[in-house]
């Protein structure tokens, strides 16, 4: 379980196709601290650490992950945004992220506005998924304010801290970004949608 607060910043230095996986080694100025097997999110999604090497670690993402996220879109080079699993007796400063993407979404609007970011994004509602006015999303990891709702786009605004610390600096217009809706949310939705398939001589 996650926070969505991120840690820091790593990057990309490796790529590795085997089969359907994808092998990625990231350069972090937490890889002295991290241990094998040990859960860590990149941009949200969260892999498994199988390998650790001067200052890098390296995960393993399968082809489900590489379908539903932007980690298969990732180059050499790359900044991801990093963030160890919550401990049980920290402050949940974010919201409850699992680190499961549950879809990706197109950024189709950038804008600065005097000292902070607007973004908007882009996502396909036919899955299900939905966001509320001031409710919690998941973008690339990071546990973000919902403005502006719609049915199948949002907005959120980025303070200066959070432009500086995450990849979102590099998020511009026509961008991928890994979405998890909240998890609340997603149970709400999952009953009101059965109880509506459901008869009423059930109960």
């Amino acid at each position: 379980m996650f926070t969505g607060i991120i840690e820091t910043l790593g990057e990309v230095t490796d790529l590795r196709h085997e089969q359907g996986n994808l092998h990625i080694t990231v350069e972090s100025a937490i890889a002295a601290e991290l241990k094998i097997d040990q859960s860590v999110a990149h941009n949200g999604v969260c892999l498994t650490v199988v390998a650790l090497a001067d200052g890098k670690h390296t995960v393993t993402a399968i082809e489900e992950t590489l379908q539903k996220s932007n980690i298969g879109h990732l180059k050499i080079g790359d900044f991801v945004n990093l963030e160890r699993c919550m401990q049980m007796n920290a402050r949940l400063d974010g919201h409850i992220v699992q680190g499961h993407v549950d879809q990706t979404a197109v950024c189709t609007d950038f804008r600065e506005m005097h000292g902070s970011w607007e973004y908007t994004f882009e996502y396909n509602a036919s899955i299900g998924n939905v966001t509320v006015e001031k409710g919690s999303i998941c973008i690339n990891g990071i546990s973000l304010t919902v403005v502006n709702s719609k049915k199948n786009s949002f907005s959120v605004a980025i303070i200066p801290y959070t432009f500086e610390h995450t990849n979102l600096q590099q998020v511009r217009e026509g961008s991928t970004v890994n979405l998890e809706f909240d998890i609340i949310g997603k149970y709400v939705a999952r009953l009101m949608g059965a109880n509506a398939t459901t008869p009423s001589n059930v109960f």
